[in-house]
């Protein structure tokens, strides 16, 4: 049992972090968000490993940021400058990044979840729901509000994502 487990979480750790990052906005608590997960998703291993553990994980850990936001028992940071790696002008990945940090700072908790999956992980509306555990309607909604929030915060990923698109 450990053994399989192992493997998942050193196979799928860099994706759930991405996520959890997304979810977060700040490394850190993503990083216990994963934590998190992962050590609720242990406990049930056996149940689990047959199905789709990554599934089971992500929804742990929707679900547990949406209870610490809830709960307030922790406030939402954003690092004020990302870590940069070495070599390469990446200026534009950086500032498309921060605007992309900063625009997911003023969606609520439950609408950063459903952009998250809906358009980073390219979840059906659908799926969503079900990892999120509401009606298809609630995540059309939420999804209808969150963009309408980032098209006014940040008209310049709209840009980007156009500009995107016709390369």
């Amino acid at each position: 049992m450990t053994e399989t487990f192992h493997e998942f979480v050193v196979h799928r750790s860099p994706a759930l972090s991405r996520s959890a990052y997304l979810l977060t906005g700040d490394h850190q608590l993503a990083e216990d968000l994963v934590q998190t997960a992962l050590a609720r998703t242990y406990r049930h291993w056996r149940r689990i490993r047959d199905g789709d553990p990554e599934a089971y994980v992500r929804r742990v850990m929707y679900h547990q940021q949406v209870s610490w936001w809830r709960r307030r028992r922790l406030a939402e940071r954003l690092e004020a400058e990302p870590t940069e790696r070495a070599g390469g002008d990446h200026t534009d990945s950086t500032a498309l990044r921060l605007s992309l940090t900063a625009a997911l700072r003023h969606l609520t908790p439950r609408q950063r979840a459903v952009i998250v999956l809906r358009y980073y992980e390219d979840h059906t509306k659908s799926q969503v729901a079900d990892l999120l555990g509401c009606s298809v309607g609630t995540v059309k909604r939420h999804a209808h509000d969150a963009l309408r929030r980032l098209r006014a915060v940040a008209p310049d990923l709209i840009d980007t994502a156009a500009e995107r698109s016709t390369r």
